[in-house]
């Protein structure tokens, strides 16, 4: 069955990492073809954790309050955290400062539910710490292109840590899309929002 398992996926978009940890954790090998289309990054990981539920770590809870409380953060990051996030990115003056304030009160939500704990599933990567999982690595490449920190570790210890313990995980940091050249994409994108050529 593993012989079948192509990703199809185009590199700097995140959510394609999302679904490239997930068959890591399975412990199931794919073969990795980069395409540009939408991907429905929820249904696809809900699937390898069910086809391969026999084998790695799961994924999803199997509690089902659990898996509920799971999928209600997976929500919380893609409608309450990640658009004014990208607001704080793709702004300056105040519409950036209000948008920075916006994420921030989100961050010290998700802060308060992490609390302390390794990952959000406890001791391994689950639902939420893939979901969340690009952050680690953008939300640094924000900061540094902006000049505007956001994740400062006095003010959000836990989610702190959390990044540096995703982004050592076996399952990741063998597995993240060339950096260097995000970053370019990235001030690209920030300038063509800034300069009014996108919106």
């Amino acid at each position: 069955r593993d012989k079948q398992v192509k990703l199809f996926g185009f590199w700097p978009n995140p959510y394609v990492f999302k679904v490239i940890w997930a068959p890591r954790i399975k412990g199931v090998e794919y073969d990795y073809n980069p395409v540009h289309k939408k991907i429905p990054v929820l249904v696809i990981l809900e699937f390898i954790d069910e086809a391969w539920k026999d084998r790695g770590d799961r994924i999803l809870p199997e509690d089902p309050y659990e898996r509920a409380m799971a999928c209600f953060w997976v929500r919380f990051l893609q409608d309450k955290l990640s658009p004014p996030i990208w607001k704080w990115f793709t702004t300056q003056g105040q519409e950036q400062e209000d948008a920075h304030e916006a994420a921030i009160e989100q961050l010290l939500v998700l802060e308060k539910e992490l609390d302390g704990k390794r990952f959000f599933a406890g001791e391994k990567i689950g639902f939420v710490d893939l979901s969340l999982g690009p952050l680690s690595y953008v939300i640094p490449m924000y900061e540094e292109i902006t000049g505007v920190k956001m994740i400062a570790g006095e003010k959000l210890p836990s989610l702190s840590a959390w990044m540096g313990n995703f982004l050592s995980s076996p399952v990741v940091k063998d597995h993240l899309p060339p950096l260097d050249k995000l970053r370019l994409r990235l001030q690209t994108i920030r300038e063509a929002f800034l300069n009014g050529k996108v919106k």
